[in-house]
């Protein structure tokens, strides 16, 4: 059962803007092209391709919360129109409702990302739709720069938030672009495992300066989402790889909204990762009684395998099918087969406990166990736009020591996997 101190919130009254970059921009007015009877609706070739459409028969997405931390979702998108709820910024400049449109090259992002969630359309067949259409929206907003609050501690307080404010889902097209992460968000992400919220995060981009799966993507329990091109292979620009990628989803030829009317074409797995959130809304609203363990479960377990080997460190179980997540039978499970953050803790963390007398004999004195102090790290934490043909992801760029066990995560959750099949 959740625990949450708080009750979901009402619709907030002011709703404002969002951040990002993207490959072209679709203005309203300019869509006009004869093979389409809406060039944004049709650009969506991930719902039929995905079985979102076919999911649609079951539910929408209805009773689910989706919170999207990232620069603040423009609510008064006509594509977005009544989905967001409510929401909060965790930036210190940021409006109290964290739609306000935070970082001066990222003013894009979180509209697109929200759009692809659950985005309403603006008419019936016509602009955006999201997996989720039914599903609604938090918006916490951030933003990483010099000069700006710590990037750590603003995940860490917008994830809390979330929970604490009715999200069964957390959507995070962000990484760190390294594997390991602070202990702040040990408790924070350990708060989500224990009430139930499920976390998906991005994997990142080759293209972004992202060599490899990072935090929070690497986290255990988290659903580390990678990205394929338009011919289902992992995308060799807007995508990246590693063992903790979980599924993957479109990250090429994308569309989203921006703030003002329009929409964008755009690519990376800051894109593949609110389609899954999507997608897993429908899980949660088609199973209400499944915890976020059992809807990772379905969501992995009913991925379409691309290799013999699963799972694989380009395409981890496989591209997510959202019909066969929503509908397919599936054997429940009792732990997240991604692994359990408190597992990790408790095996990793151990540097951090005060210091323990062991007794060598009898006759000698106790000595004291040597216990290395955990390093810091001096986060400098920016926004990194893409190459001109990619869009942004938000990335928190860290210096500083790298934290002993670096790849414990990786491993647990390799480890985790292996044990449930």
């Amino acid at each position: 059962m959740r625990r949450r101190p708080a009750p979901r919130l009402r619709r907030a009254s002011a709703l404002l803007i969002a951040s990002g970059l993207a490959v072209g921009v679709l203005l309203p007015g300019s869509l006009a092209e004869p093979a389409f009877a809406d060039a944004v609706r049709d650009r969506q070739y991930w719902l039929s391709e995905l079985g979102i459409t076919q999911a649609w028969s079951t539910t929408r997405g209805e009773g689910v919360v989706i919170a999207i931390i990232d620069s603040g979702v423009d609510a008064t998108h006509p594509d977005l129109a009544g989905a967001v709820i409510g929401g909060t910024d965790v930036s210190g400049r940021g409006s109290p409702s964290g739609t306000e449109p935070l970082g001066p090259d990222g003013r894009t992002h979180a509209t697109m990302v929200a759009s692809l969630a659950a985005g309403r359309g603006s008419a019936p067949g016509v602009g955006v739709i999201g997996a989720a259409p039914a599903a609604s929206i938090l918006s916490i907003s951030l933003v990483f720069g010099p000069g700006e609050r710590s990037g750590d501690d603003q995940i860490s307080e917008g994830v809390v938030w979330a929970v604490d404010n009715g999200a069964d889902i957390i959507s995070l097209s962000l990484t760190r672009n390294r594997i390991d992460w602070p202990e702040s968000w040990d408790d924070a992400f350990l708060y989500a495992e224990e009430n139930d919220v499920v976390v998906i995060a991005a994997a990142g981009n080759r293209g972004s300066g992202t060599d490899q799966v990072a935090a929070p993507a690497t986290m255990p329990g988290v659903l580390a989402v990678g990205g394929i091109d338009r011919a289902g292979r992992a995308s060799t620009a807007a995508s990246t790889e590693g063992i903790t990628i979980g599924v993957m989803a479109p990250s090429e030829g994308l569309i989203g909204a921006v703030p003002g009317g329009g929409h964008r074409l755009w690519q990376g797995t800051s894109g593949a990762t609110p389609i899954v959130a999507g997608i897993a809304a429908l899980v949660r609203a088609a199973h209400p009684d499944l915890d976020a363990a059992g809807v990772i479960n379905r969501i992995i377990s009913t991925a379409r395998p691309v290799t013999s080997v699963v799972p694989d460190p380009d395409y981890g179980y496989g591209v997510i099918d959202a019909a066969a997540a929503v509908s397919a039978e599936v054997p429940n499970v009792t732990a997240n087969p991604l692994g359990s953050l408190a597992e990790w803790i408790t095996v990793n963390r151990r540097a951090d406990a005060a210091p323990l007398e062991v007794a060598i004999a009898a006759a000698q004195p106790p000595r004291a166990r040597a216990v290395t102090a955990p390093p810091s790290l001096v986060p400098s934490f920016i926004v990194r736009e893409a190459a001109a043909s990619i869009p942004l992801v938000i990335i928190i760029a860290g210096t500083g020591t790298v934290l002993t066990a670096l790849g414990a995560a990786a491993a647990l959750r390799f480890v985790s996997r292996r044990r449930s099949e």
